[in-house]
């Protein structure tokens, strides 16, 4: 099972003989770029997320990854590994992008049974399908020293001693002539439970998944565990009917990624004549969630942080409410909205500061922010924009501010993903609103982050 690795918005190009592959340009078989411009048309059709473009890089058709990360599997097996762009702004590496990647996804809404510690060691020498299905065999492996829970489950039978209830009338259809027969309904104490199949179907699934020696052994040797549990053969209904209660509670971390496996229950997946999943996450509701979690922890009392707010629609039309207003974060002091913040999965340039380049920043989410600050702030506050990071932009920009409405402010924050802490411009009269101490202040325009302990990130 051969596989490559690639950043956001990189492009494929089919290897023909005399092709050389260049700082964003990379090579696949072309029976899997068939499929990938397969997959492109399908998703532009059916009016689905893009997480696939088609483009042209000096003079070829080419497939290009939009702002989802992950991995692509294609029907014949290969794997194309999907890392965050700013991997290759912040240094570091695949190794430190891909750790990057599993401590953001934690984050993420149904995402927080990843164990940092392990994923993260992992994510070191293998890719992330490989580090996904280690997860969950780990969290399997857990399971099973625990020992497999067995519940009481209704059976019917024609068996040769009285157990249960005798049901007379199917005992008397077939055993009129058998005296030696009794037809019954009867529980019976067995691990055959629907989490239990749930958990047999996945490792089986996690089998073909994998192309790593240590994960196959260990599937191999889980499996023999549940030999004696039949698979799922209706995985909707099983998951219906999982109880997690107190003494399942254990089972609660290896189901979720059973479901992530044997329903393909990730943000996004990839899907063609030929079922090829793919574990793909937009990079955008990523660093939403990531920011939010660790921002929230940030403020002083007694402000807290609202996320996705809808409170005020841009226009009122025949007595309905049109264009919902969603900015990713609210700052409330009891029942007012102090500071409005979005944020941007973009890098920007701290170093373009002309009227030509403007830093790389986007007039549509001018526009967003200004909507914002009058409907949330009644034109009179601060607004936010958020962006990761990078060495080319490392301290906040100066104040941006609106010419017909002189109380609204807007700044543009960067947030270190490596200390998950937000910059905040020395002055700004919403710096209030955090702690000192884990808020990076930046004094003069002057960026200098303070190096923090393992102990203190976590």
């Amino acid at each position: 099972m051969s596989g490559i690795t690639i950043y956001e918005f990189d492009a494929l190009v089919p290897t023909v003989p005399g092709f050389s592959e260049t700082e964003g340009l990379r090579g696949v078989p072309p029976t899997v770029f068939n499929w990938l411009e397969l997959q492109c048309l399908r998703t532009a059709e059916q009016g689905e997320a893009a997480w696939l473009r088609l483009t042209q890089r000096r003079g070829r058709r080419s497939v290009q990854v939009t702002s989802f990360v992950g991995v692509i599997r294609a029907p014949d097996g290969c794997q194309i590994e999907v890392l965050p762009k700013v991997g290759k702004a912040i240094g570091g590496g695949d190794k430190e992008a891909r750790q990057l990647l599993i401590e953001m996804l934690r984050c993420l809404g149904g995402f927080r049974h990843i164990q940092t510690d392990s994923a993260k060691l992992a994510a070191a020498r293998m890719p992330l399908l490989e580090v996904f299905i280690g997860e969950f065999l780990r969290s399997v492996e857990h399971i099973v020293k625990r020992g497999l829970r067995s519940d009481y489950t209704s059976r019917q039978g024609n068996l040769f001693a009285l157990r249960g209830k005798l049901l007379v009338s199917q005992h008397l259809h077939q055993n009129l002539c058998r005296a030696d027969r009794f037809f019954t309904e009867h529980d019976e104490f067995s691990t055959s439970r629907p989490e239990n199949r749930l958990l047999h179907s996945a490792l089986r699934c996690t089998l073909l998944l994998s192309a790593s020696q240590a994960n196959q052994q260990l599937a191999r040797e889980l499996c023999f565990v549940f030999a004696n549990v039949p698979p799922s053969s209706q995985f909707g209904q099983d998951f219906q009917r999982v109880r997690l209660d107190r003494s399942m509670g254990h089972y609660a971390d290896a189901l979720a990624w059973a479901r992530l496996i044997l329903e393909d229950e990730s943000p996004l997946t990839g899907t063609g004549r030929n079922r090829a999943p793919s574990l793909l996450f937009p990079m955008e509701a990523v660093f939403e969630a990531f920011v939010a979690k660790h921002l929230a922890r940030q403020l002083a009392q007694p402000f807290t942080l609202k996320t996705k707010a809808r409170s005020f629609s841009l226009v009122r039309h025949q007595e309905q409410n049109w264009f919902r207003l969603k900015p990713d974060f609210l700052v409330r002091e009891s029942v007012s909205d102090k500071l409005v913040l979005d944020t941007k999965w973009k890098l920007i340039d701290g170093t373009r500061a002309n009227g030509t380049d403007k830093y790389g920043l986007a007039q549509a989410d001018f526009y967003q922010l200004l909507a914002y600050g009058h409907s949330y702030l009644d034109g009179a506050g601060d607004v936010v924009l958020i962006y990761p990071k990078t060495d080319t932009f490392s301290k906040p920009l100066d104040v941006f501010e609106f010419p017909k409405a002189a109380g609204l402010r807007l700044w543009v924050l960067p947030f270190c993903l490596r200390e998950r802490t937000l910059a905040m411009p020395q002055g700004a009269s919403f710096a209030a609103s955090f702690n000192r101490e884990s808020v990076v202040a930046v004094q003069g325009h002057k960026f200098e982050s303070p190096k923090l302990t393992e102990s203190a990130l976590t």
